[in-house]
């Protein structure tokens, strides 16, 4: 720091005698004074106008890169968990949905898809009434998968760049719910009528999210990671024949 510091002072002194040692020149070689303070005291009187501009100018482009690289690190965080807990999970979610098929075609996302595509996908899914339903053991395989996952989300929770993040920790929050709730519950065989619905109801707020969150980090991919992109389409949670192997 002290090193740092040292070094802004001495450029600041050199520049300042550079700066005293030409205006010299100048009224050595030019023999007029009175010009020469004239025009520096011209150059004064807008030099706060001058750094006003520059300092907007500067907070903007540096405002601009620190907001890339922020976002850049949040997708980061949001492939870590589409990896490790998202992708899975939509997949076995997308089996509880008895309307997927009204909105399956839309979501079969392609190499050439342009930011049209992803669009149109995104208003059919939040215009999409699921319509979520399951056997009450199929409670128990939800549970286990986010029991196993628990800390990957709780470790996701508290990463701090996710705050800029609404809608992916609205996600986050969501899915750390669903595994609570089922967590509470011992005998899953035994609940109640009205107790599945309220489950049915956590699914379903976690479903969409993951649906919407799902979109714009392929989005995210098609735009900045082509190789990504591609292990993405190849492991579509909505494409019943999707492969990894490229065949």
């Amino acid at each position: 720091m002290f090193r740092q510091i040292r070094w802004q002072i001495i450029l600041g002194v050199g520049l300042t005698v550079a700066s005293v040692l030409l205006y010299l020149a100048q009224i050595e070689i030019f023999h007029d004074a009175h010009d020469t303070f004239f025009y520096l005291f011209q150059d004064l009187a807008f030099f706060p106008l001058q750094v006003l501009l520059a300092t907007l100018v500067l907070n903007e482009i540096l405002a601009a890169r620190e907001k890339i690289g922020k976002m850049k690190k949040i997708y980061m965080i949001i492939g870590i968990f589409f990896s490790e807990t998202g992708t899975e999970l939509l997949r076995e979610l997308t089996g509880f949905d008895q309307e997927c098929l009204r909105i399956r075609d839309h979501l079969l996302v392609k190499e050439h898809w342009t930011k049209a595509d992803f669009t149109l996908a995104g208003k059919k899914v939040q215009h999409h009434n699921c319509k979520i339903e399951c056997p009450k053991q199929d409670f128990l395989m939800i549970k286990n998968l986010l029991a196993g996952k628990r800390e990957t989300i709780l470790g996701l929770l508290q990463t701090p760049y996710l705050l800029e993040h609404e809608t992916f920790t609205d996600l986050l929050l969501a899915v750390s719910h669903l595994n609570e709730e089922l967590s509470f519950r011992t005998d899953l065989d035994r609940l109640s009528e009205k107790d599945c619905q309220h489950l049915f109801g956590d699914i379903r707020r976690a479903y969409v999210l993951l649906i919407t969150e799902w979109l714009a980090y392929l989005k995210h991919l098609k735009e900045n990671y082509p190789y990504l992109y591609s292990l993405a389409l190849r492991t579509n949670p909505f494409d019943p024949n999707a492969t990894p192997e490229i065949k």
